[in-house]
C-alpha cells in the first residue's frame, strides 16, 4: 500500500512538472503556488466586518421594529463606533456600551431619534414629525424620544439575557 502511495504521488509531480513546464516562468505564479496556504483556516472576511455583521444580526433578530428605521440608524450608527473594534472577541459587549451611552445620555438619543425620523421620512416619501425636546410628541409620529427609548431598553434586555445565556453555557 505505500508502495501505491508513492507511485501516486511520483505520477502526480509528473503531471505537475508537464503542466508547468509549458508555461513561462512568473513571480506572481510562483507566489500563488506558495502562498496557498497562507490563510488556511482563517476566514478571508476582515474581523472588523464580522463583528458588525454580528452585532447588525443580533439587532435584526432582536428589535422590534416594523418600519426598520431604527434597525437601519442603529447599523450606521455600529459601524461608526470606536467601541466595536475594542470588542472584536466579544461583539455584543460593545453593542451594550453603545445601547447603554445612548440610553444615559438624553441629547445622544435626541440625535438618535432625528436621524432615524428622517430615514423613516426617506423610506416612506413623506414629512417626518420631529420631536423636540420637552416637547409633547405628534400624535402620528411613530418615533417618539420615549418609544424609541423604551425600544433600546428591550434590546438591551434582551441582549443582557442573551449573554447570560451564553455564560451559563460556558460554564457548563
Amino acid at each position: 500500500m505505500n508502495q501505491n502511495n508513492n507511485q501516486d504521488l511520483d505520477e502526480d509531480l509528473l503531471l505537475q512538472r508537464d503542466i508547468l513546464s509549458d508555461r513561462p516562468f512568473s513571480i506572481a505564479e510562483a507566489i500563488g503556488r506558495e502562498g496557498g496556504t497562507f490563510l488556511k483556516g482563517e476566514s478571508t472576511v476582515p474581523k472588523l466586518v464580522q463583528v458588525i455583521t454580528a452585532i447588525n444580526t443580533f439587532i435584526d433578530r432582536h428589535l422590534i421594529d416594523p418600519s426598520a428605521a431604527l434597525q437601519a440608524i442603529l447599523h450606521q450608527w455600529v459601524k461608526g463606533d470606536p467601541r466595536v473594534s475594542q470588542h472584536k472577541e466579544n461583539p455584543l459587549v460593545a453593542l451594550e456600551a453603545i445601547l447603554q451611552s445612548i440610553i444615559d445620555n438624553p441629547n445622544l438619543l435626541y440625535e438618535l431619534v432625528r436621524q432615524v425620523d428622517i430615514r423613516w421620512g426617506q423610506m416612506y416619501g413623506e414629512r417626518p414629525y420631529f420631536q423636540q425636546p420637552g416637547q409633547p410628541p405628534h400624535p402620528n409620529d411613530e418615533y417618539t424620544h420615549e418609544s424609541v427609548r423604551q425600544d433600546l431598553l428591550d434590546l438591551q434586555g434582551k441582549l443582557q439575557c442573551h449573554q447570560l445565556e451564553k455564560n451559563r453555557e460556558s460554564a457548563d
